[in-house]
Parts: C-alpha cells; structure tokens; sequence
C-alpha cells in the first residue's frame, strides 16, 4: 500500500475514533424496565484528573441506583425521570441546579424539561432563578397547567404557588463556577443532565435539565425545555434527552427528528439516532440517549467524553464517561 493512501486511511480511523462514538444494545426480547442518564457531553477531558472523575462517578452511580431500584419496584418511568434528575440537580457536580455555569450577569439561569410517552404530555421551564429543582417545576406544569412551558418571573410565581422549594440564586453559584466565569472558561465545570426510562408498564418517559452555557446572554435559553429538540418522549417510538450546543438542536429539531425518522422512515432507534448526530448535527456538538419502545438504548456522542448509566432489568449497570 502506498504511503499516501495509508495516511489517509489513518486520518480517516483516528476522526472516526475521535469524532463518533455510538454505544447501544438490543435485547432479543423486550426488557422489563430500562433507564440511560447522562451528565453532559464534552466536559470531562482530562484522564488524570481523578478528583473530578470520581465526583461526576459518584453522581451518575447515585442517580441510577435510585432509578434502578423504583424500576425494579414498579415505579412509573415518568417518577423516575424526576427523581433522578432532581438528585442531578442537587450535585453540584454537573451543569443543573446548584452548581449550574453562570449567565454573562454573573448568575445561574435554569431550563428543564420532562415528557411522558404514554400520553405525549410535557412541563417545561425556562430562565429560572429562584426554583432549587426545575425538573418539579416542570412537572408541575406538565401536570398541573393546560401550558407546555413557562419562563422568568411566571414560572418562578407558578412554583412558589406549588410550594416547591425556593433558593436565593446564591445557592446554585459555587466558587469554582464563580473562578471559572472570571476566567472567561470555555468548558463547563460539569454538563447538562438529562434521563431516558421504559418502565414495566411498557411507558416511555424523557427529562433534561440545564444551566445552560457559561456567560451567556441574559434570557437565553438552549434545548433542554423545548420539547422535539433536548427531550422527546413517545411510546409509539421513543425517548430522548439530548446535551451538546443547544441552539444547533433547536434549529434542527433533534429529538423529534430522531422520533420522525423511526416513525416516517421505519428506521430503528440505533439508524435513526446516527442520521441525526452524523449527517444533521455537526462533530462535536453534543451527545444524546435514547430508549425504544422495546427497551433497546442507543447513545451517541460526538465530543471527547459523555458521563453516562445504563441500568436494565437483564442486569445491565454500567457507568461510562469515555468511550
């Protein structure tokens, strides 16, 4: 072989090895219950960096645990969603909750989002500052208000008149974020959470939550509340919670893309999953889960690591940030 072409062919393993990273099973029969949680997409790049390797370990393992053991007792995957994602959102560990990167007015600005499956219901909030866990407040929309979404000063009067836990802003900013928004940091301390599940019952449910990007605009708002692009979830398909650069899953509709391509073009979740992060989103811009209606999952990330668990009801656990 001439040089040249063995070169090239070298190029083109060491991108793919760099660039596209797909992990997914199929079962030969449909599973009980499964649940994927991700702690954010391209963050975690320093292998040597032991002390932040085992706190984003500690949170992911601690979220599945608890998801693991209400699948396993019967609980709805919409309960888990939230339950998983709110012990995220008290680690300030990722980029959710406390411990959330800061806008450009040097405070944290929150988005969550949560969808159930079996009825094609959401809650979702944006820009909140006050609310110590969005997911609740997102399912308080979801269950308890004929909207989809609310936003700034609304969402926080609805979840202080649902008696949700109320913080000082000062409770989510932490000193390494506060370092870090001096810095002008490029990476986030931690990443964006989100949750995918199939419970017993055959329901599929999806959650994200977020602080967003460091020192963004005052009043931006990324994917993660807006339902069809960071979280989908239908049982006739699947479920999807996405993390990466919001804007770019905005624009291309992401999860839902992933949804119309398995119900339109009859694509498995595993096809479907890879025509949208490879061929729609660009390298690089983010990672996603998601589960089918028969318990398959499939997980993409095109970025250096995605802090990721797998728990399933054929024995399945394992806690992954590289590939």
């Amino acid at each position: 072989m001439r040089l040249p072409v063995l070169i090239a062919l070298t190029v083109i393993i060491i991108t793919s090895t760099i660039f596209y990273r797909l992990e997914s099973s199929t079962s030969s029969k449909k599973r009980d219950y499964v649940l994927v949680i991700h702690g954010g997409a391209g963050f975690v790049a320093n292998t040597e960096d032991k002390e932040k390797i085992e706190a984003v370990t500690n949170g992911i393992r601690a979220a599945l645990e608890l998801g693991n053991e209400m699948l396993k007792n019967g609980a709805k995957s919409i309960d888990v969603i939230e339950a998983v994602i709110t012990i995220l959102e008290n680690d300030s560990t990722f980029n959710s909750g406390r411990g959330a990167v800061l806008s450009m007015t040097k405070e944290a600005e929150l988005d969550a989002s949560i969808m159930d499956g079996s009825n094609l219901n959401a809650g979702a909030v944006g820009n909140v500052r006050i609310v110590k866990n969005p997911i609740k407040a997102a399912r308080s929309v979801m269950d308890k208000t004929n909207h989809v979404l609310l936003v700034g000063e609304g969402a926080e009067q609805f979840a202080i008149s649902q008696n949700l836990d109320i913080v000082e802003n000062s409770y989510f900013v932490t000193q390494q974020n506060l370092n870090e928004w001096e810095q002008r940091a490029k990476l986030e301390k931690g990443g964006t959470v989100g949750a995918v599940a199939m419970d017993k019952y055959g329901n599929l449910a999806a959650g994200t939550s977020t602080g967003g990007m460091m020192r963004k605009m005052h009043g931006r708002i990324g994917d993660s509340p807006i339902i069809g692009a960071g979280t989908y979830a239908n049982n006739n398909s699947c479920a999807i919670s996405a993390t990466g650069w919001g804007e770019k899953y905005i624009k291309n509709a992401a999860a839902f893309n992933v949804h119309a391509l398995m119900t339109y073009k009859n694509l498995s979740l595993n096809d479907a999953m890879k025509e949208v992060m490879y061929k729609i989103l660009d390298p690089k811009d983010g990672g996603m889960i998601a589960i089918d209606k028969n318990g398959n999952y499939s997980l993409i990330f095109t970025t250096q690591a995605m802090s990721r668990g797998i728990a399933t009801s054929d024995g399945i656990f394992e806690i992954k940030i590289w590939e």
